[in-house]
């Protein structure tokens, strides 16, 4: 399993490389590579935040499990040092 803070970095690193690659695809939207690049980091990007949230809880509001308790107020959030 790997570490809250290798795989935050790791989503970043995702995060970075789509913002990227959606400038690139505004200008030049008919590249089969920028596309087929994106949904490999798209990809890569959602399995890890899939372990992310499975292993050390939500990263967004929006993924806290609501079935059975409210856990979004669980620290550290995201942003806080602790948690990267």
């Amino acid at each position: 399993m790997k570490s809250r803070k290798e795989l935050m970095q790791m989503i970043q690193k995702y995060d970075f490389a789509l913002y990227d690659l959606m400038l690139y695809l505004d200008t030049h939207p008919h590249c089969t590579e920028g596309m087929r690049l994106f949904r490999k980091y798209r990809d890569k990007r959602e399995e890890a935040v899939n372990e992310y949230v499975k292993n050390y809880g939500p990263i967004q509001a929006l993924q806290s499990d609501t079935e059975k308790k409210w856990n979004w107020g669980k620290g550290p959030y995201p942003w806080e040092r602790e948690a990267n």
